[in-house]
């Protein structure tokens, strides 16, 4: 499962640089590309001891605006972790609005998928065991920029099968 979504990530990347390329050339505003780095937390909610941890990762994405302050994305993530969490990644859709003239507020829905460590919830740790597990997610964020820079600050909220929830703030580098 592991190479499907590294192969998805890859693949999303793939698309979204020709995008990226042919926004700059054309200056193009429809096509809103974006890659940057996240930090947060992500707590299984299963009622155990050490059942959260941090998580650290990168994301990538392209936003589309339909009209002019609504807009649909779509992004892609791989996260490594501490704690409860090994590593973590997924893909989701994105629809929001625009704010001002840097302010995005949006909602997502996708899949992701979670490679636990199970270090921390069964000791010794079972050899075979399958230690991964992924379902829907959805959530809500808002990025926001600072005058005309490409750089742009995020917060987001999201929860796998409302099981679990993961808390994440990351800066954007946009093309």
């Amino acid at each position: 499962m592991r190479r499907i979504a590294i192969t998805s990530l890859v693949a999303m990347g793939a698309m979204a640089l020709p995008a990226a390329a042919h926004a700059q050339s054309n200056d193009d505003p429809k096509v809103e590309p974006y890659v940057g780095v996240t930090a947060g937390i992500h707590d299984l909610g299963i009622g155990l001891p050490n059942d959260d941890g941090g998580i650290y990762g990168v994301v990538a994405g392209v936003d589309v605006p339909v009209g002019k302050t609504f807009f649909v994305g779509a992004e892609g993530n791989y996260n490594i972790g501490d704690g409860a969490i090994d590593s973590e990644y997924g893909i989701a859709a994105r629809a929001g609005v625009r704010v001002g003239q840097t302010g995005k507020v949006y909602v997502r829905g996708g899949y992701q998928e979670v490679d636990f460590d199970l270090g921390n919830f069964v000791t010794p740790a079972v050899i075979g065991l399958d230690d991964t597990d992924g379902d829907y997610l959805v959530g809500a964020g808002v990025e926001f920029g600072l005058g005309d820079s490409p750089i742009r600050f995020r917060a987001g909220l999201d929860t796998i099968a409302f099981d679990s929830t993961r808390a994440t703030v990351g800066v954007l580098y946009t093309f």
